[in-house]
C-alpha cells in the first residue's frame, strides 16, 4: 500500500494524462549516487573537459605539484640520514669495546646528522602543508563553480526535464557528485603524484644502498600484488551487494517513516517488520563477509612485509659481515622497504577513486549540457499597464512528440472575468494553466495577454502577473510570516497581517505558539492541511496579481471556513481575471464563463445555466455529481 501511495503522489506531479516514467535507480545517497569503482562512459572526453575546468588554476596546481614533489623528496632523504646516524653509533660502540684507547661514539657527528634530519622533516612537512592548503582552495573554488553553474542551469531548464528526473537525481548531482570531484582534487590528485614519486625515489635510494637487497624487495612486489588482487576481486562483489542492500534497507525505513499513517491504517506492521528483518539479515551476512575480506588486506600486507624484513635482515647481515654495506644501511633499507609497498597500494586505491571521480564529473557535465528553455525575447513587452484579457488562439500542445494533449483550443477571456475550467481527469485543465504561465511553450497557435503573445514577455515579468492557489500546498521551513511574505518579498508586517485577515487566517495564527513567528517544520506537518491551505491563500492575496489561478483552493477546509474563504476570494477576484480549475461543479455556478474540456478540446462553453439548458456534456457531469451527492446523503 505504501508503494501505491508514493506512485500516486508522483503521478500527481506529472502533466495531465501522463504517469511518472519508471527510471531505474539505486537507493541510498541519491538515485544515481556514484559507488566506488563506477566508470565514466567517455573517459577521454570527460578528462579533457575536467582539465579545461582546472585550466584557470594551472599555476596554482603546478605550484602544488612542485611542493608535493619537494615534500616527497625530502621525506625520502630522511631514512638515509637516520641510517648514517645508526652507523656512527654502531661503529663507535664497536671501537670502544674492541679497540682500547680508540674514540667511542662521535656524538658531535650524530648531532649534526640529527639537525639535518630535523631540517629535512620540517621542510617536508611545510611543503606538504602548503600543497594541501593550495589544493584545498582550488578544489573548493571548482566545487563552488560547479554548484553555481548547476544552480544557474536549474533556473533555465525546461519543465520537461523535471518531469523525467526525480528530485533525488538532481540533488545527487549537486551534492554527491560535486563533493566527490572536489575531494579527489584536494586529496587524491596530489596523493597519486606523491605516491608515484615516492615509489621511484625509494627505488633509486634502495639501489644506491645495494642492488641485491633491492632485487629481493622487488621479488616481493608480484607476490603482494597477486594476493591483493585476489582479495579485491572476491571482496568487490560483497561490497557492491552491501551497498545495494543498504540502499534497499534505507529506502524501506524511509518509506515506512514517511508513510507511517498509511502503514498503521492497513495493519502493515508485521509485513514491514518482516521485510526489515529480511533485509537486515541479508545486510549482516554481506557486511561481515565484505569486512572480513577487506580486513584480510592488512594482515596479508604485514605478513609479506615481515617476510621481506626477515629476508632483508638475513641478506643485510651477510653483506655487513662481508663489509659490503654498513649496519645503518640495513635500518635505512627497512624504512625504504616500508615506504615502497605502501604507495603501491595507495596508487591502486587512488586509480579506482579517479574512475569514480570521472564518472561523477561526467554526470555533472551532462547536467550542465542539458537543453535549456528558449531564451526570453530581447525586446520584451512591459507589463505595467496590462488589463488582464487572455486569448487562446488555436492552441495545440503535447508533452511528448506525437502525443497531443491540447488540440485546436481557442477561447477569449475578457479582463475581470471569472473563468471556470472543468472536465474529466486528463482533459487538459492543468495543462492550460501551465501553458498560460509559460512553464511550457505551445506547439502551434498562440496565447495572448492584452493582445501580446506571452512569448514577447520575459518569463519573470509574465509570471509576476499571476497568483496561484493550488490543491497541493507548498510551504517551506520558516516562520509563518516569511511563508506569507513569499507572495511579495518587500511586504511590511502590517500588509502581511492584512492579507491574513482577508484570508480569515489571522485568528488561528494568533492561537499558535509565537503567532506569526512560529516556525513551520520541513514539511509543515506541525499545522493542519486546512491551515496550510489558508496560508497559501493569504500569500496569494498579498501578491495582489492581475490574474488568479485557483485549483480547487478550498478543497482542504471545512464547510464553514470554505464559506468564509469563498467570500474573501470573491472580494479578491473583483477586477481580476480568474481561472478556476474546478472539480466540484457546485462551486462555480456564478462563474462568468465555464470552459468544458474533453480530450484536449473545448466541447462547450457558457454560463452554468446556459450549459445546463444545453443538456450536453457539462449537464452530464453536473448531474452525475449531484446524483452521487444525493446517494451519499441517503446512505
Amino acid at each position: 500500500m505504501i508503494d501505491s501511495e508514493k506512485k500516486i503522489q508522483q503521478n500527481q506531479n506529472m502533466p495531465d494524462n501522463q504517469a511518472a516514467p519508471q527510471r531505474p535507480y539505486r537507493r541510498g545517497g541519491g538515485p544515481h549516487a556514484i559507488v566506488p569503482g563506477e566508470k565514466p562512459k567517455n573517459t577521454s572526453q570527460t578528462t579533457r573537459r575536467l582539465l579545461r575546468t582546472m585550466r584557470p588554476y594551472r599555476l596554482s596546481i603546478s605550484a602544488a605539484i612542485v611542493l608535493a614533489l619537494g615534500s616527497t623528496a625530502f621525506s625520502i632523504i630522511g631514512p638515509r640520514f637516520l641510517g648514517q646516524a645508526t652507523t656512527f653509533i654502531f661503529e663507535g660502540a664497536v671501537r670502544r669495546f674492541t679497540q682500547a684507547g680508540q674514540p667511542g661514539i662521535d656524538f658531535s657527528s650524530i648531532a649534526r646528522i640529527l639537525v639535518w634530519l630535523l631540517i629535512v622533516f620540517v621542510v617536508s612537512s611545510v611543503f606538504n602543508y602548503f600543497q594541501g592548503f593550495i589544493m584545498a582552495g582550488i578544489s573548493m573554488k571548482i566545487t563552488y563553480q560547479f554548484r553555481k553553474n548547476i544552480a544557474s542551469k536549474i533556473s533555465r531548464m525546461p519543465m520537461q526535464f523535471f518531469d523525467r528526473q526525480t528530485h533525488g537525481e538532481i540533488l545527487s548531482r549537486v551534492t554527491n557528485d560535486v563533493d566527490l570531484v572536489g575531494n579527489t582534487l584536494s586529496q587524491s590528485l596530489t596523493q597519486i603524484i606523491s605516491a608515484v614519486v615516492t615509489v621511484l625515489g625509494v627505488l633509486v635510494m634502495m639501489l644506491t644502498i645495494n642492488w641485491l637487497m633491492t632485487a629481493a624487495v622487488l621479488l616481493m612486489v608480484p607476490l603482494s600484488t597477486g594476493l591483493i588482487a585476489f582479495v579485491v576481486k572476491r571482496s568487490q562483489k560483497y561490497f557492491s551487494r552491501q551497498q545495494k542492500i543498504l540502499g534497499q534497507l534505507n529506502g524501506h525505513v524511509e518509506e515506512m517513516y514517511s508513510g507511517h499513517v498509511v502503514m498503521k491504517a492497513f495493519n502493515g506492521e508485521a509485513e514491514s517488520i518482516k521485510t526489515f528483518s529480511k533485509l537486515n539479515t541479508s545486510l549482516h551476512e554481506t557486511a561481515w563477509k565484505s569486512q572480513f575480506m577487506s580486513g584480510m588486506m592488512h594482515p596479508i600486507m604485514n605478513f609479506i612485509g615481515n617476510i621481506g624484513y626477515v629476508a632483508i635482515c638475513i641478506l643485510g647481515g651477510w653483506l655487513v659481515i662481508k663489509k659490503t654495506i654498513a649496519v645503518g644501511d640495513i635500518q635505512a633499507f627497512i624504512q625504504y622497504m616500508r615506504s615502497f609497498t605502501q604507495p603501491l597500494a595507495q596508487i591502486a586505491g587512488t586509480t579506482n577513486m579517479l574512475q569514480s571521480t570521472l564518472a561523477a564529473a561526467e554526470r555533472v557535465f551532462e547536467f550542465i549540457d542539458e537543453p535549456e528553455e528558449t531564451p526570453d525575447s530581447s525586446e520584451s513587452v512591459q507589463t505595467d499597464s496590462l488589463s488582464g484579457s487572455v486569448i487562446f488562439d488555436h492552441v495545440q500542445f503535447g508533452y511528448l512528440p506525437g502525443q497531443t494533449v491540447i488540440r485546436n483550443f481557442s477561447a477569449s477571456i475578457k479582463p475581470g472575468q471569472k473563468v471556470a475550467i472543468v472536465g474529466p481527469t486528463g482533459a487538459g485543465k492543468t495543462t492550460l494553466v501551465k501553458l498560460l504561465m509559460r512553464f511550457y511553450d505551445v506547439d502551434s497557435g498562440s496565447i495572448k495577454l492584452d493582445q501580446h503573445d506571452i512569448r514577447s514577455f520575459t518569463r519573470s515579468d509574465l509570471r509576476s502577473q499571476f497568483g496561484m492557489v493550488l490543491q497541493d500546498t507548498w510551504l517551506f521551513n520558516g516562520t509563518i510570516r516569511d511563508n506569507i511574505r513569499y507572495g511579495q518579498l518587500d511586504a511590511s508586517d502590517e500588509e502581511i497581517e492584512q492579507a491574513a485577515r482577508a484570508a480569515y487566517v489571522n485568528h488561528f495564527i494568533h492561537t499558535l505558539p509565537h503567532g506569526f513567528d512560529m516556525v513551520l517544520n520541513e514539511d509543515a506537518s506541525n499545522i493542519s492541511q486546512g491551515q496550510k491551505q489558508l496560508l497559501t491563500i493569504a500569500r496569494a492575496i498579498l501578491s495582489d496579481p492581475k490574474i488568479l489561478i485557483l485549483d480547487e483552493a478550498t478543497s482542504s477546509v471545512d464547510t464553514r471556513t470554505e464559506i468564509l474563504i469563498q467570500q474573501a476570494m470573491n472580494e479578491l477576484m473583483k477586477g481580476k481575471t480568474s481561472f478556476i480549475i474546478a472539480h466540484r461543479l457546485s462551486t462555480i455556478r456564478n462563474a462568468d464563463l465555464i470552459l468544458v474540456l474533453r480530450d484536449g478540446d473545448i466541447v462547450e462553453q457558457g454560463t452554468h445555466d446556459e450549459l445546463l439548458a444545453a443538456d450536453g456534456f457539462y449537464a452530464d457531469l453536473y448531474n452525475s455529481q449531484f446524483e452521487q451527492s444525493s446517494a451519499a446523503v441517503n446512505s
